[in-house]
């Protein structure tokens, strides 16, 4: 470009504001960035145009063009597509050509010639020529990520750095995507090839073996789900309950660790399914949680436990519209050291913030939140008005009615997740950890299986002996929930009753212990034996508190009502499925290649040690080898 032009073109902040014919650039980058630099200062976007080819092939011509030039193609009206595009292409003519001349490009062509507005000062950092993601702001992002910080808040970072989100260069969805993309460029083809293969090996293994998998726009692996045919069984037992979180992630590609955890008849961990997931966006969890329910066959819980997270609550609102969501008040209790942190380091309000996380009463909880509010917060703290909304998920007194095992938080699940981060590290491949975590779910089932044997060959010695209704419990109950049966029992040795009025066949009692404030009211019905007590036990949790079993007492009931011994406590808990556990399941292993290999090993091993003991018998061994 000659020295009268660059003077011409240039304005005083040396950006070019004046394109003209006649103009020469040295190459093909600095042509596309003159025309990008002159369409941002006018408002518009730009996109690249066609080579043209002379004889023999040489390129002879470069074009660039608006980006609304071109005119949109209607595609058939029945072909729906999963994401709808806005329209762009509006037969823009604007366009500017460059035509190659002994390796010197020069503008043959300019026409500015536009049919739509240009873009607002304010609105130029939406542009896409005006997104872009350098080199220095990329080093941020990565370190930021590696150390656990969110895309948001990363970019948020940026954006204070620079003055505000219109000096930054990209939109926060570039950031998003530019992490994202980074973790699937990680994903080696490779490794998710294995990771398929391996579950298509499950599934002619054992034909209730379940997998699905999401791949985004590129074809690639974003987001997969898989669970084996014992996870089923399991579930159909003890699906009432589950525990799902998300905090957990420790492989090479940081995807999120997305385990469904539940809860055995002898209250140890069992695992329904496992996912991985890319992000944690409402769309990745509802197609999770619909994933799930299909392997499930379409069987919800009744509460699932999670963290306190928008996108999960509104996946979980749309899939499971009938189950009880709960949040992990540990998690609550996390987030008030972030969000409230001056006041949660005040003793007195952090005993009455912890005392509203276990109140078993609602007029307990409004009074304690009161005086909390009142002493603490006069003025009113945005995110305690956002937790008070969301009482109704975390307060023990709104969810006595609904079955939650009595579960507070998601300890189940992240005890779950130290087992696994002992036996994994940031750079395993996730086939690595797909076998880890298959190997540690047999562990579990061992455990599980061993627990089965102490409670059906081993007796619980009862603390009161001759004690009818304690010698039915055990031996009706596991042995871990015959302890905390035992536990209500002894305590019903205790409580106090008064007769508060009786009407035909119902009996009310009020229930109190000395030295306890709390009371609680209890109906009995003597002609079905039914009882109920407002601390709600038997609903929340299976088994009687010692305020029921004080009045069973106290008209002589011996033994517990069967209508109060549930299925999933009993030492036979499985035995309503035995038909699939020994019928199904057992076939599918008969079936295995593998399985019968190791049966052989084993036979073969036996039969080794038992010849090595004698000459005859090293003889015999070597002659058959």
């Amino acid at each position: 470009m000659e020295s009268s032009d660059s003077e011409l073109l240039r304005n005083e902040n040396g950006d070019f504001n004046v394109l003209k014919i006649g103009m020469e650039v040295s190459s093909e980058d600095e042509a596309y960035r003159l025309y990008c630099e002159y369409a941002l200062k006018k408002g518009f976007s730009v996109r690249k145009g066609n080579y043209r080819h002379g004889s023999g092939g040489v390129i002879r011509q470069r074009e660039y063009l608006c980006a609304f030039s071109g005119q949109y193609r209607y595609g058939d009206p029945s072909d729906l597509k999963k994401v709808r595009r806005l329209v762009t292409r509006m037969g823009c003519k604007a366009s500017i050509r460059f035509s190659i001349i002994n390796g010197m490009l020069k503008v043959s062509h300019f026409s500015d010639d536009h049919n739509h507005d240009f873009v607002d000062p304010e609105e130029r950092q939406f542009l896409r020529i005006n997104r872009n993601i350098d080199s220095a702001s990329a080093s941020i992002i990565n370190s930021m990520v590696d150390a656990g910080i969110k895309g948001t808040k990363a970019y948020s970072y940026i954006s204070k750095e620079v003055g505000g989100s219109e000096h930054v260069g990209f939109t926060q969805r570039d950031c998003h995507n530019f992490i994202n993309e980074k973790k699937q460029n990680l994903i080696k083809r490779g490794d998710a090839q294995s990771i398929m293969k391996h579950f298509r090996c499950c599934r002619i293994e054992d034909h209730m073996f379940y997998h699905d998998e999401e791949l985004d726009e590129e074809g690639r692996l974003a987001n997969f789900f898989w669970k084996d045919g014992r996870s089923k069984f399991d579930y159909d037992c003890f699906g009432d309950v589950v525990v799902f979180d998300t905090t957990y992630r420790t492989n090479k590609y940081n995807m999120i660790f997305a385990p469904f955890i539940g809860v055995n008849h002898h209250l140890k961990n069992i695992l329904f399914g496992c996912a991985f997931l890319l992000d944690e966006t409402t769309d990745s969890f509802v197609w999770l949680f619909e994933t799930f329910l299909e392997a499930m066959e379409n069987k919800a819980p009744k509460t699932i436990f999670t963290d306190q997270c928008q996108a999960m609550a509104n996946a979980i609102k749309k899939v499971f519209p009938n189950t009880c969501h709960r949040l992990c008040s540990w998690h609550i209790s996390k987030n008030a050291t972030q969000n409230i942190g001056s006041l949660y380091a005040n003793y007195e309000f952090k005993c009455l913030f912890n005392k509203c996380l276990h109140c078993e009463k609602k007029d307990e909880f409004e009074a304690t939140w009161d005086e909390m509010i009142r002493r603490f917060c006069d003025g009113g703290n945005k995110w305690l008005k956002t937790l008070y909304g969301l009482k109704e998920k975390w307060c023990p007194a709104f969810s006595l009615d609904t079955f939650t095992l009595r579960i507070k938080s998601t300890q189940r699940s992240e005890s779950m997740n130290n087992v696994l981060k002992k036996i994994s590290c940031k750079t395993m491949a996730l086939m690595e950890f797909v076998l880890h975590y298959e190997e540690q779910c047999e562990k579990m089932r061992l455990a599980e299986t061993h627990e089965d044997f102490r409670c059906k060959h081993r007796m619980v010695q009862p603390k009161i002996r001759e004690s009818e209704i304690l010698e039915q419990a055990a031996s009706v109950y596991t042995t871990s929930i015959y302890y905390l049966f035992e536990d209500e029992f002894l305590s019903s040795l205790k409580v106090h009753l008064e007769q508060l009025g009786s009407l035909n066949k119902l009996h009310n009692y009020r229930a109190f212990q000395e030295h306890h404030k709390e009371c609680h009211i209890i109906e009995y019905d003597s002609s079905n034996y039914n009882v109920t007590c407002s601390c709600k036990m038997f609903e929340s949790a299976g088994w009687l508190c010692r305020h029921a079993l004080k009045v069973l007492n106290l008209w002589n009931i011996t033994e517990i009502p069967s209508q109060y011994i549930i299925d999933r406590w009993k030492k036979c808990a499985k035995d309503r499925n035995v038909v699939f556990d020994q019928g199904e399941l057992s076939t599918q292993k008969k079936t295995s290649l593998t399985v019968e290999r190791n049966f052989l090993l084993q036979q073969a091993y036996r039969a080794i040690n038992y010849l090595v003991l004698s000459d005859e018998g090293k003889i015999v061994a070597k002659s058959h080898v």
